[in-house]
C-alpha cells in the first residue's frame, strides 16, 4: 500500500476542528442527528474546502443525549430513511457551498450495529445508493457491511481501521464500556497503524494478531489529544514512505483493501 487516507469525525462540537482539519485527508461531518446542525455543517464544510479535505456524511442515531453511542431498536426501513435524510441534508449544504459529499461513514452505535447485521447492511447500501451518484462507503474492515457493500455494483468500499481504539480477537472493536477500549498514547496509536498499513495486522487485547487491511484510518475528533495523535501518525507514515490521500484521489477501487 502506497497511500492511506486519514479521516476524522468532525462537526460534532468537539472544539478541535480547526486544529484537526489540516492534519487529515477526509472529514466525516455530523449531519444534525447525534450532533451538529445546519450552522455547524456549513462551517465544517467551509473549513474542509479551505484545506482541500474530502467531505463525507456522518449519519448516526438521533440521540444527542448519548452522542449516538447507544444502540436504538430501529428496523431496516427506519435506518434507510435515517441515512437518506441525513446524507441529503449535508449534500444540500455542500452543493450550496460549491462542493460535494464524497463519501458516507456511519457514526457510533449505528456503525457498530450495522457492521454485524446483514439486513441492516442491505438497508444502508440502499440508502447510500439512493443519495450518491458514485457511492463511496467507509466500512469497518472485515464487517458484515463490508461484505454486503462489496456485492453491490458500482460501489467503492473503503475498509476502515482505528488508530485510537483497541481490537478483539474477532476483529471487532473493543466495547467502549471496557477500560482498555481506547488508545490515548500517540506513540501506541502510531505503532498500531504502522502494523495495519505495513503488515495488515493488528494486535488484539488478548495478544493475538488479527489480519486487518484498511484503506482509511480514523482518529475520533472528540478525543482529547487527537491533534497530537494525528501528527504522530503522519510522521510515522511518512517515515515508511506512505503518502496521504483521500480514496477518490488515491484511486481506490471496488476491490481496494
Amino acid at each position: 500500500m502506497k497511500t492511506i487516507d486519514l479521516n476524522c469525525d468532525l462537526g460534532e462540537g468537539g472544539g478541535q476542528d480547526a486544529e484537526l482539519m489540516p492534519l487529515i485527508t477526509s472529514a466525516n461531518i455530523a449531519c444534525g442527528a447525534h450532533a451538529g446542525d445546519a450552522a455547524t455543517m456549513r462551517a465544517t464544510v467551509a473549513l474542509a474546502m479551505r484545506h482541500g479535505v474530502a467531505i463525507g456524511a456522518h449519519p448516526g442515531f438521533a440521540d444527542r443525549a448519548n452522542f449516538g453511542r447507544v444502540e436504538l431498536p430501529l428496523d431496516a426501513e427506519a435506518i434507510t430513511a435515517l441515512v437518506v435524510e441525513q446524507v441529503t441534508r449535508l449534500q444540500e449544504i455542500a452543493q450550496a457551498a460549491g462542493t460535494a459529499v464524497r463519501h458516507v461513514k456511519l457514526h457510533g452505535a449505528l456503525y457498530n450495529r450495522v457492521s454485524r447485521d446483514q439486513v441492516l447492511s442491505d438497508a444502508v447500501v440502499r440508502a447510500v445508493r439512493a443519495t450518491e451518484r458514485n457511492p463511496v462507503l467507509y466500512v469497518l474492515a472485515g464487517s458484515e457491511l463490508e461484505r454486503v457493500a462489496r456485492q453491490s455494483p458500482d460501489f467503492t468500499v473503503v475498509p476502515e481501521a482505528f488508530a485510537d481504539r483497541t481490537y478483539q480477537c474477532d476483529g471487532t472493536l473493543t466495547p467502549r464500556q471496557r477500560p482498555d477500549a481506547l488508545i490515548h498514547s500517540p506513540e501506541a496509536a502510531a505503532g498500531q497503524v504502522r502494523g495495519i498499513v505495513r503488515e495488515g495486522l493488528v494486535r488484539a487485547t488478548d495478544g493475538t494478531d488479527v489480519r486487518l487491511r484498511a484503506g482509511t484510518i480514523c482518529v475520533h475528533g472528540d478525543a482529547p489529544g487527537a491533534a497530537a495523535m494525528l501528527r504522530a501518525l503522519r510522521e510515522a507514515l511518512a517515515a515508511d514512505g506512505i503518502e496521504l490521500a483521500a480514496p477518490w484521489v488515491a484511486g481506490h477501487n471496488r476491490g481496494a483493501s
